[in-house]
């Protein structure tokens, strides 16, 4: 069975689309353990996003915050907010992705007053811990709402009713005073953590080096160390070697090019080079990963 995939743009946004235009909200009873490395890898979208941990454990990665889930929590996601998640071994975390526009319509009197406020406020995440009241109520209507996608066919109505009742405990708790700043520093750190990305998605087969990465974002060196190390936890040329191998993986299973010459296409010095790197992300060198992917094609 293929493994599941979490598809993004160059900026890592997700490029699937949630639910519709007239409903634009979709259900996921997604296992972490059976996504790519055992990872929903790292992209955002501006719906808004709630998570439970229905069975197992799953680590939550938002910005610089890495956040322990354990079975029976859950998490919300803003709008815009960079994240993945990892799992050990089997996690399931039915998820419910929804566009802010399903509560209320933009400029209206509910989004302005409710809505907005929580989207635009220094709170890019809000853990859900069943051992505090606000939050367990929380989790048992998530799980209501889990239960009605799986069972009623024409369940748009009672979702809505409790997808608002989540919203109204989330604005009474969540501390909305404060200002909002770091939300924005965070996102213009996004900002130049994408640019980043593009450039080497763009130039990841040419000679790259940390100066020119930075060069993109019109930042330093030292700056664009920091970005990538507090954003998804790598250096930039770390991020540059595994995306130099996923596209040479890529290659491995749809060409018939010698392991040599997808090396110097995708921007390796040398073949015994890639062969190390490749050897150590993917645990196998290129030639058995070639044939374990293309054995069943």
């Amino acid at each position: 069975m293929d493994k599941c995939k979490i598809i993004t743009d160059e900026t890592l946004r997700e490029t699937v689309r949630h639910g519709n235009s007239g409903y634009p909200f979709a259900y996921y009873p997604e296992n972490i353990w059976q996504f790519d490395f055992h990872r929903i890898d790292w992209h955002w979208h501006y719906e808004l996003e709630f998570v439970f941990v229905a069975e197992g454990f799953a680590l939550c990665l938002v910005g610089e915050d890495k956040i322990e889930l354990q079975e029976g929590c859950g998490i919300f996601i803003n709008s815009g907010i960079l994240h993945r998640f990892e799992a050990q071994s089997s996690a399931l975390i039915p998820n419910i992705v929804f566009s802010p526009i399903l509560l209320a319509p933009e400029k209206s009197l509910i989004y302005d007053k409710y809505i907005s406020p929580v989207i635009n406020a220094s709170v890019p995440y809000q853990i859900f811990a069943p051992h505090i009241a606000w939050q367990n109520h929380i989790l048992q209507i998530l799980q209501q709402i889990f239960a009605l996608q799986e069972t009623e066919k024409k369940n748009e109505l009672c979702t809505m009713q409790l997808l608002l009742q989540i919203w109204d405990i989330l604005y009474k708790q969540l501390d909305l005073t404060s200002a909002s700043t770091d939300f924005r520093r965070f996102n213009h750190k996004q900002a130049r953590l994408q640019t980043m990305m593009q450039y080497i998605h763009d130039h990841y087969a040419q000679d790259i080096t940390l100066g020119k990465i930075a060069e993109s974002a019109s930042i330093s060196k030292s700056g664009a160390l920091h970005i990538f190390q507090s954003g998804i936890h790598i250096s930039p040329i770390a991020y540059l070697i595994r995306y130099r191998l996923s596209q040479a993986a890529g290659q491995l299973c749809t060409t018939q090019k010698s392991v040599a010459s997808i090396a110097e296409e995708t921007g390796f010095t040398s073949s015994g080079y890639f062969c190390r790197k490749f050897r150590q992300h993917y645990h196998m060198s290129p030639n058995a990963y070639r044939r374990k992917k293309t054995e069943f094609i």
